[in-house]
């Protein structure tokens, strides 16, 4: 049986959390009612909100698989916002419509930018990265 999250992890959780309900909830009106807006954008939404959703999890559920998912999900969107957070700078036709991760998750005060920093060293300074997993092959 997991351990459940403890302390500063409770946190995180907490803010993953609030992050999955308001983008799941915001990419499913997007996607229902205005997807012929903006596709690209509104469909990054909602792979942010599956993204937040087993970071969620994952971090809630707190034994070693489970920090080894929300790894994967953190590292995840770290490239997402700062692939998407580029390209809606670079190219912003692309994005006519804002997503969670647009330039940076500036529409959310760089949160979807600092969350999964966060939430990175919060798992490697608790040992729940195994040191292997940091270095290179």
């Amino acid at each position: 049986m997991a351990e459940p999250a403890k302390g500063g992890a409770r946190l995180l959780v907490v803010v993953y959390a609030i992050f999955a309900i308001a983008a799941t909830a915001r990419s499913i009106i997007q996607l229902s009612t205005r997807f012929d807006e903006a596709p690209l954008a509104y469909t990054l939404s909602a792979i942010a909100a599956v993204v937040y959703i087993v970071a969620t999890i994952a971090l809630a559920r707190a034994d070693r698989t489970s920090r080894r998912v929300a790894r994967a999900a953190m590292m995840f969107e770290l490239s997402g916002v700062v692939i998407v957070g580029t390209a809606s700078l670079l190219f912003p036709d692309a994005f006519p419509r804002a997503t969670v991760w647009s330039t940076f998750g500036s529409g959310y005060l760089f949160i979807p930018l600092a969350l999964p920093i966060i939430g990175l060293w919060w798992l490697h300074s608790r040992g729940g990265i195994p040191r292997g997993h940091l270095q290179s092959p």
